[in-house]
């Protein structure tokens, strides 16, 4: 069994790394192979294709789609730039925070896609076109002439960039290599925001259990293989991984902002200096946008009100570190699935504009018309159903390696890192699955190895939390390529950023991120989660004992003989 349940594994791996199918198709493979070849019946296969992991997933989904159908993501995004201001240092926090923050309720990739535009309206006022800026980059020791300026920006900025104030801002610098130098110094800071926003949404996603797959992985996998666990909910991992997200975020924003120019004495100290009118008008760009939104709306104050209800029920169901709500139930009967369900189906009936009180005193009076907060029409649309697919794949993996044994198996051959300190481990772990997830997609990353990283805890006998939650937000961490995630791809795809660029950066950041999910692990995580000894419910219950033992006696002289 172990050896068709590993053919499986590496034909959906090497099929998933390379895209052969689409991801979805692949991820539907268990229900065609492991009845056929032996490994599971189609009755256990089946069911893991819509855990409660996966309804949690959908209502975050959901609430998402209903927050962008009212544009609520925009009005929250502009008031954040309005706050840090434009300097180009504090521009690029203000991006961070906001892309990080939107991460951690919308997807990755909706977060880049709304936050690219904004950023590249704020360029375009701050330093004119990018191709007038390529140009003046190659400016030697010519002649000044006229600058032709092309405008490539959004039709509601265009009236904020003119020629005239383009070639004012270049008499500013009275040589060619002035300008040269100039244009060089726009061009990494522009590099820096358009880089930056992919990032942050990455370093995001892992806050919250429903901000990335694989952190809704975890907590199925971890229900599957761990029934007795119940230390993690989305109250206990915001606990966790919240800090840790800002701890990543202000050393990933030190990074990018020394790398690309914006981290200068400029960030402390406002100069009236030839870059200020520029920046004035970026303000005015951002001004201007918000001014567009008018006042908040009955439907976005509606939003915004279910929008924190969600976050705060689930939040305050099971904390662990105080009584949450769910106490007033029957024990084990009410999920964060549940609680994200009950408050998505309020937004099909609620309405998205204020009802009229007169209509209940006069039956004729006018009233206005009915018009739900979301359509399901419109959840169809906005829901990344091949996602949802995709997690289900996962969980049916899981289940055949622990039900054939696989992973059992495999743990045994890494017993040699038993003899490695804990924390060493730990970041081994976190390094060796952010590398591998720079080439695949970082769901199909922690599917392949979080049951082998739970078999090895069990081999080690470490609590398997303390190996698989470095894991799993290793796995969101893949900063080097254009091909490693989503975001990173439609960043690169606007042609402003090259690869090495994205190497450069994305490699101090790899190491940033490992050396942060080591700190947490080793302070807070410990506490919380009781990390430094061998919990009672680490016993795998899916595995049968006929299979643990004919795999443990196989295994006996492999693990004696090292």
């Amino acid at each position: 069994l172990e050896g068709k349940c590993l053919y499986v594994v590496l034909l959906m791996a090497v099929f998933w790394c390379t895209e052969a199918l689409p991801l979805a198709v692949t991820a539907m493979l268990p229900v065609c192979l492991f009845p056929t070849m032996g490994v599971l019946p189609s009755k256990s296969v089946c069911p893991q294709y819509f855990l409660e992991t996966n309804f949690l997933f959908l209502s975050g989904l959901v609430m998402a789609s209903a927050i962008e159908e009212w544009g609520l993501h925009r009005r929250i995004a502009l008031k954040v730039l309005k706050i840090v201001g434009v300097k180009p240092a504090w521009l690029i926090l203000g991006m961070m925070i906001t892309s990080s923050f939107l991460s951690m309720w919308l997807s990755n990739t909706a977060t880049t896609a709304m936050m690219l535009p904004i950023a590249n309206a704020i360029l375009e006022s701050l330093f004119g076109d990018l191709e007038t800026l390529k140009e003046n980059c190659k400016v030697k020791e010519e002649s000044d002439g006229q600058t032709q300026v092309k405008l490539h920006v959004l039709p509601s900025e265009k009236q904020m960039l003119t020629i005239e104030d383009r070639r004012d801002g270049m008499e500013k610098f009275e040589t060619p290599e002035d300008i040269r130098k100039e244009s060089e110094y726009q061009m990494k800071v522009w590099k820096g925001f358009l880089i930056c926003i992919p990032y942050a949404a990455s370093i995001g996603g892992t806050a919250t259990i429903t901000g990335t797959a694989p952190n809704l992985i975890l907590v199925g996998q971890l229900k599957s293989y761990f029934p007795d666990c119940d230390l993690i909910n989305f109250g206990s991992w915001f606990v966790f991984s919240f800090p840790l997200m800002l701890v990543f975020l202000f050393l990933g924003w030190l990074w990018i902002a020394f790398l690309y120019g914006g981290l200068n004495t400029r960030l402390c100290v406002t100069k009236n200096d030839k870059r200020a009118a520029a920046e004035v008008k970026a303000f005015a760009v951002i001004e201007e946008d918000y001014r567009k939104l008018g006042p908040i709306n009955f439907a976005e104050g509606s939003i915004l009100f279910f929008f924190i209800l969600f976050a705060v029920l689930l939040f305050t169901r099971d904390p662990k570190f105080v009584t949450g709500w769910s106490v007033f139930f029957n024990k084990g009967y009410v999920s964060d699935a549940v609680t994200g369900v009950i408050i998505i189906s309020i937004l099909f009936f609620f309405p998205s504009e204020k009802p009229s009180l007169k209509w209940w005193i006069d039956s004729r009076a006018s009233n206005t018309p009915y018009v739900p907060l979301l359509s399901w029409k419109k959840a169809q649309e906005c829901v990344p159903w091949n996602i949802i697919l995709l997690l289900g794949g996962g969980f049916a993996m899981a289940k055949g390696c622990e039900e054939s044994g696989l992973a059992a198996w495999i743990g045994g051959h890494l017993q040699p890192l038993a003899q490695v300190p804990t924390p060493v481990a730990v970041i081994l772990i976190t390094a060796f699955v952010a590398s591998f997830t720079e080439f695949a997609s970082n769901t199909a990353t922690i599917i392949i190895f979080l049951p082998v990283i739970a078999e090895l805890a069990l081999r080690v006998k470490v609590n398997p939390l303390y190996f698989m939650i470095p894991a799993t937000i290793g796995c969101s961490f893949a900063f080097m390529l254009p091909v490693s995630t989503p975001p990173n791809s439609i960043a690169f795809a606007s042609g402003h950023l090259m690869v090495k660029d994205m190497v450069k950066t994305g490699f101090v950041m790899n190491i940033l991120g490992i050396l942060c999910v080591s700190l947490a692990m080793n302070t807070w995580g410990i506490q919380m989660f009781g990390l430094d000894s061998y919990p009672e419910w680490a016993q795998p219950v899916n595995v049968s004992t006929g299979v643990m033992a004919s795999v443990g006696a196989t295994l006996q002289p492999f693990n004696v003989t090292l």
